[in-house]
């Protein structure tokens, strides 16, 4: 693809057609310049089958607003939709509404709140609100969800990874397996959630981190074709990185071969000077693996050098992995403690796939029109409670209990503020028979979730650096429940509503009812 297609494919034109079709639609109606606002939101967790997620991590915000930066409607993009007829060959769209997406087609003239990124965040809630006119908040939607949804699902995965982990280092390996340069995001979302580091050396760049990587087994492959071996392959690379000594053991036989060969390299460098830094398994029983290299290391004088694990590795695997380290290890002489801290997870594949839900149900839908001045509230009624939006402009809280944990996330109205000193109830989004009353006393904080981040399209926020979001997000799952954590079956985390805001709701879904069965009788002829 060259320079011009990529400008077009990867500009304002990366939506959707019905964004288009729609916004020209609300200019022949005269409405195109109507001010609405669009909520972003997802419904649930990601359900993996034989697990599910108990909380998720925001991420992407900071790419969303590059690109909404850098994009407008170029000659070039109005060509290409000048040159698209309908099927009796007219023009699908005219000349006037695209000498306006010229003059107007461009995000400067949007409002955005949202929360910021390394956040833990909960269904339902708000993520990204969008106000401004009407058709430029339309054609921003798809971008919004591309960007958005699927960093927040890989910061997710990798969350998970680095808790079943036990927080040590963890390394993301999944570029070859990504879906194109979309691999990118996901490294950078890997990033946020819980990846120490990478091997995608082009985004480490970008990002201020080094990548890391091992050798390959082809390099050993070669040595032996060439008619050396093993050993000699190991020397060459530790030849050239007697301080970065990292071998892959298990090209030929892990045990009999590769940790035996390593182990004299490693004593080589050791009189030289340099630390060894450790062995990578690549394959078979890799708990067991584990234990017998550790107790071979061991023995040689290498307590300290690092097992890194790799091979289709995600939450689940590595739980197996130090469960069964923990049952098995004390029977070969191996302190299982020790062992599992002295491990290194390389995650590729299960990763930057999210390898058992492959998307987030990120949604994007309108809950207000500003009428006259005033903004007024829209519903959407499903037949299905849990799709029905939370209407109207709002705002997000967090409530922490007295020991300082998160307990639940509030929507209010956005003109609420909510008393942590006093009592107020907590309403099921969809069910009337749930609610929570939180006494006083029982609240030690609340915090307000979403921020300003553009105004009148221009950004106010500071996106922060990786680093910073990641404390946000250490911080974040360091203080939910040891329940809402677990990578099996987790405790539901409390996402209600306000009193106010849940009557609101009520009313709108009773009155569109109402609606409907007055149109129902007059259909059907009643007075």
């Amino acid at each position: 693809m060259n320079s011009s297609n990529r400008k077009i494919s990867e500009g304002i034109l990366f939506t959707d057609q019905y964004q288009l079709t729609m916004a020209n639609l609300y200019y022949r109606m005269g409405i195109h310049e109507t001010e609405v606002q669009f909520d972003h939101y997802f419904r649930d967790y990601p359900d993996y089958g034989s697990h599910k997620a108990g909380f998720c991590i925001n991420a992407g915000l900071a790419w969303l607003l590059d690109w909404m930066k850098e994009v407008r409607f170029r000659d070039e993009d109005l060509d290409y939709l000048r040159e698209q007829k309908s099927l009796n060959g007219k023009p699908l769209f005219q000349a006037d509404f695209l000498s306006w997406l010229r003059e107007y087609g461009h995000f400067d003239s949007l409002n955005m709140r949202a929360i910021p990124e390394g956040r833990v965040i909960h269904p339902n809630e708000p993520l990204t609100v969008v106000q401004g006119p009407l058709a430029m908040a339309q054609i921003l939607e798809t971008s919004l969800l591309n960007h958005l949804n699927y960093q927040i699902l890989i910061a997710t995965k990798a969350a998970r990874i680095r808790e079943i982990g036990r927080g040590q280092l963890l390394l993301e390996f999944g570029l070859r397996r990504g879906q194109g340069v979309g691999a990118n995001a996901g490294t950078r979302a890997a990033l946020i959630g819980g990846a120490d580091f990478s091997s995608n050396v082009g985004i480490s760049a970008t990002l201020g981190y080094p990548p890391k990587g091992t050798h390959a087994h082809s390099m050993v492959q070669l040595f032996i074709a060439l008619g050396s071996c093993e050993l000699d392959a190991f020397r060459a690379y530790a030849d050239i990185y007697p301080d970065d000594c990292l071998l892959l053991v298990d090209t030929i036989n892990t045990l009999e071969s590769g940790v035996p060969n390593a182990i004299k390299v490693f004593e080589e460098l050791k009189q030289k000077g340099h630390r060894p830094l450790g062995v990578r398994l690549d394959s078979g029983d890799l708990a067991f693996l584990s234990i017998q290299t550790a107790k071979m290391l061991d023995e040689a004088g290498f307590p300290d050098v690092s097992i890194v694990l790799s091979n289709n590795l995600d939450e689940l695997v590595i739980w197996q992995i130090i469960t069964q380290i923990l049952e098995e290890a004390p029977q070969y002489g191996v302190d299982s403690e020790k062992l599992i801290r002295r491990l290194v997870y390389g995650v590729g594949t299960r990763l930057i796939t999210s390898w058992g839900e492959p998307a987030l149900g990120g949604v994007y839908k309108l809950v207000a029109v500003n009428k006259d001045g005033k903004w007024l509230p829209a519903i959407k009624i499903s037949e299905s409670p849990s799709k029905t939006p939370n209407p109207g402009n709002k705002q997000v809280w967090r409530i922490y209990d007295q020991r300082g944990y998160a307990t639940a996330d509030l929507l209010s109205l956005a003109d609420e503020i909510p008393n942590e000193a006093g009592q107020f109830w907590l309403r099921h989004p969809t069910d009337h028979t749930k609610y929570r009353f939180l006494e006083k006393g029982s609240v030690s904080r609340i915090e307000m979730l979403l921020v300003d981040v553009l105004k009148d399209g221009k950004q106010v926020y500071e996106c922060p650096d990786i680093e910073d979001v990641r404390k946000v997000r250490f911080f974040d799952v360091e203080h939910l429940d040891a329940g809402v954590r677990r990578i099996m079956n987790p405790h539901i985390y409390h996402v209600s509503l306000s009193q106010k805001l849940w009557d609101l709701k009520q009313k709108l879904i009773n009155d569109a009812l109402r609606n409907i069965n007055r149109e129902e009788g007059k259909a059907n002829g009643d007075n």
